[in-house]
């Protein structure tokens, strides 16, 4: 069989990016192959609403199930995508079919880094990737009362406030010495830390996990200074890989992901890559970057679809984050920010409304955002713009400043 566009991985990039094509007008074939029993659905509720039972399945939908039949996309789900030629432009599926495609996307995300520790093989033990994953994770959290975390970052946090807020008590053990402070630094971890601690949430900082304990099903944690964490199970959030197993068959340049370049288009011409998976030529932060999160496979998606029906621009976005801590807290970033020497605050910490311009040499090169997200525009501006602030920092930190025109010139 044959089609024009052949979108592999069923997330948000390969959703968006049909819908972006079919919105520019292309009226070739798509195929969207993805091996999740989902149609393709936004992974954020997971540790968010989702799991803590206030938002269904269908909620968390790209588009509904019937937009890609009413919109002439062929949706394979349950489906791999075996082999890819790039010289051919064959892909072989799973099941043996074999499909002639004129441009592709590979939008096969990451998978979840798994711990090989003793231990490792015990009940109630879980990984957050998928909605099975999520509905294990509110199971034992019916029954239980007290789970461990693994890992002080993203999902660690966001299911510990979400589990906490649930009822259930939360301890995290992590190797950071402050939550959060390998993206926001020490002192707005601290600020999130003590925010979670207030609410209840037990943080064991500076500790490596040596070994899951239980006869049949964890009931403790132990680290490698010997502390012993009990907990009735263990939710482990120790980051992601990108699959990239596909694209090295295929003999696609990879380096920490699908090597692309500014357009997104990887090694071979009309292959692209985008969301998880993608390390691309950033022309905004002159180097390469690969960024894990929705808004970004959600933008790249995008983008691909336009270069896909005739576009040439390079890819410009400033990747956007967001996080929220159950109701307690919602933060906003932009960046990201790879290295900074200075931070400036601006706005109420005390009242959870702030922002912190992360500079590097005098230029942005990153934001956080707890309730002003006015602040994050400017600073998506500036860090776009490389416009440098150092004569302006007392305006940046000043609340009752109009920051707003400091990159217009």
């Amino acid at each position: 069989m044959k089609v024009d566009y052949l979108l592999i991985g069923g997330g948000m990039a390969s959703a968006n990016c049909a819908a972006e094509l079919r919105k520019r007008g292309a009226e070739g074939s798509i195929m969207l192959v993805g091996r999740e029993p989902e149609v393709p659905y936004e992974r954020p509720p997971l540790s968010k609403e989702y799991l803590r039972g206030e938002a269904e399945r269908a909620d968390a939908y790209v588009n509904p199930p019937d937009w890609y039949e009413q919109n002439g996309v062929e949706l394979r789900t349950r489906t791999n995508v075996m082999s890819l030629d790039p010289d051919s432009s064959i892909a072989k599926l799973q099941g043996g079919d074999e499909v002639e495609f004129g441009q592709a996307l590979i939008a096969t995300g990451a998978n979840v880094n798994i711990l090989r520790v003793e231990g490792a093989e015990l009940e109630g033990i879980h990984y957050l990737r998928a909605f099975g994953n999520s509905d294990a994770i509110r199971a034992d959290a019916e029954k239980a009362k007290r789970v461990v975390m693994i890992g002080g970052s993203y999902i660690g946090c966001e299911v510990a406030a979400s589990l906490t807020a649930q009822g259930t008590q939360c301890a995290v053990v992590m190797m950071e010495d402050v939550a959060l402070s390998r993206v926001f630094g020490d002192e707005a971890g601290g600020w999130f830390q003590e925010l979670m601690e207030s609410k209840g949430v037990e943080f064991h900082a500076g500790e490596t996990l040596e070994a899951f304990e239980g006869d049949g099903k964890v009931s403790a944690v132990v680290t490698q200074s010997g502390k012993t964490v009990e907990g009735d199970f263990v939710v482990v959030g120790a980051g992601v890989r990108p699959d990239v197993m596909l694209a090295q068959r295929a003999g696609l340049e990879v380096d920490d992901g699908i090597v692309c370049d500014s357009m997104l288009q990887t090694s071979s011409e009309g292959i692209y890559a985008a969301g998880d998976v993608c390390s691309y030529d950033s022309v905004v932060h002159g180097r390469r970057l690969r960024v894990e999160h929705w808004d970004v496979a959600m933008q790249q998606g995008m983008h691909v679809g336009r270069c896909m029906a005739g576009d040439s621009a390079a890819y410009e976005v400033v990747p956007y984050f967001f996080s929220d801590l159950a109701d307690w807290a919602s933060l906003e970033y932009v960046g990201p920010a790879s290295e900074w020497d200075e931070e400036v605050w601006r706005g109420d910490r005390g009242a959870g409304e702030f922002c912190v311009f992360y500079l590097k040499d005098g230029r942005v090169a990153g934001a956080l955002s707890v309730e002003r997200s006015e602040d994050l525009g400017v600073a998506r501006e500036l860090l776009a713009k490389g416009v440098d602030v150092s004569d302006e920092k007392e305006a940046l930190a000043d609340p009752a400043s109009d920051i707003g025109g400091l990159g217009s010139s």
